[in-house]
């Protein structure tokens, strides 16, 4: 039986129609990896220091622990179908308020720390979650800072996120909540370098 390709190219003389079969092979396979790129997955580079040692970037830039940014991709599909989770590595884009608080924007790497109608604090650098202390086995001590902070409820549909590297991420804790049309989706997979091929 016949497939699509040789329909199209029956007639076609060879050796054209091998040309043309393998053009219309390459552009099928062309469109069908932009298609996942758009809609499943998408890759992305690790800009700062925020999630070490979980994600790394690369020095010399400050605080840096490796000699090549980790790239990662994101799932774009997922947040479709369920709720983003506490914990998640998520990849989304920066409020706008991030510009003036961080002197940067764009695409940011963050973990997701506070849910829909949650309080927030922070004691000595330890998060509570609507008083309670918050388990984070991702945070080394030594990656801690010294706040001691309470951010407001956090709205319907945001989400307040943090880097695992406290002292050195510019988060929630500056520039407010992300919502939730803001989040592109959580990062599944470390494909580079390959030392680092996995999940984070």
């Amino acid at each position: 039986m016949k497939n699509p390709l040789d329909r199209l190219t029956s007639r076609v003389p060879e050796p054209w129609r091998s040309v043309l079969d393998w053009t219309l092979s390459i552009v099928l396979a062309v469109v069908v990896v932009l298609a996942v790129k758009v809609e499943v997955a998408n890759p992305y580079r690790v800009p700062s220091a925020s999630m070490e040692p979980t994600l790394h970037c690369a020095r010399p830039a400050d605080g840096c622990l490796a000699d090549r940014s980790d790239r990662v991709i994101a799932n774009r599909f997922i947040y479709r179908f369920r709720d983003p989770k506490r914990g998640e590595i998520v990849v989304f884009d920066a409020p706008a308020r991030t510009l003036q608080a961080c002197a940067e924007t764009g695409t940011f790497v963050k973990r997701i720390v506070g849910l829909p109608g949650e309080v927030v604090s922070e004691r000595n650098g330890v998060v509570y979650i609507d008083g309670h202390r918050l388990d984070e086995p991702y945070v080394a001590p030594n990656r801690r800072d010294r706040q001691t902070q309470t951010w407001p409820r956090v709205a319907p549909d945001s989400y307040f996120m943090m880097g695992d590297n406290r002292p050195r991420s510019c988060d929630s804790r500056e520039w407010g909540t992300v919502p939730r049309e803001n989040l592109i989706g959580p990062v599944f997979l470390t494909y580079w370098p390959v030392g680092r091929l996995g999940s984070p």
